[in-house]
């Protein structure tokens, strides 16, 4: 079985998760500039067996997509021409900064380190990534 990677994709910077080789564990991988998103998954992929992309979905609380999806599809859009064998899912975003947010404050993180705005993407890709993974293990009951 292959990892999933999820992206919290941002006009600047990009976090990452990955699973494990079992799909159960959420883990933040890096931010990348998201100019190289691309570039870093194609040499990811190169070494380790990825099964799923999955995209942040950029909500508002109206349940309107909000006006960075346009970015985020142009780059979808790029990410299955390039890698177009494995498949790309969209899952819920909203509140995942925030979330993350408190999860370093609860995690006990100096404030200067709170204000990294890569870990804050990484963290969030982990909410999303981690989400992603118990709603599909609860489809499956």
């Amino acid at each position: 079985m292959g990892r999933i990677i999820a992206i919290d994709y941002g006009r600047k910077r990009t976090g990452l998760a990955v699973t494990d080789t079992l799909q159960m564990i959420a883990n933040g991988l890096t931010t990348v500039p998201s100019g190289e998103l691309v570039k870093y998954l194609s040499e990811y992929i190169s070494r380790e067996s990825v099964d799923l992309f999955v995209v942040g979905l950029p909500k508002q609380m109206n349940n309107e997509l909000s006006e960075n999806m346009k970015y985020i599809q142009a780059f979808v859009t790029h990410l299955k021409r390039t890698i177009p064998d494995i498949p790309v899912e969209y899952y819920d975003e909203r509140f995942t900064s925030v979330m993350a947010h408190q999860a370093m404050l609860e995690g006990g993180l100096k404030k200067k380190k709170r204000q990294e705005k890569g870990l804050v993407d990484e963290i969030s890709a982990v909410i999303i990534l981690q989400a992603y993974l118990e709603s599909k293990k609860y489809n499956n009951l």
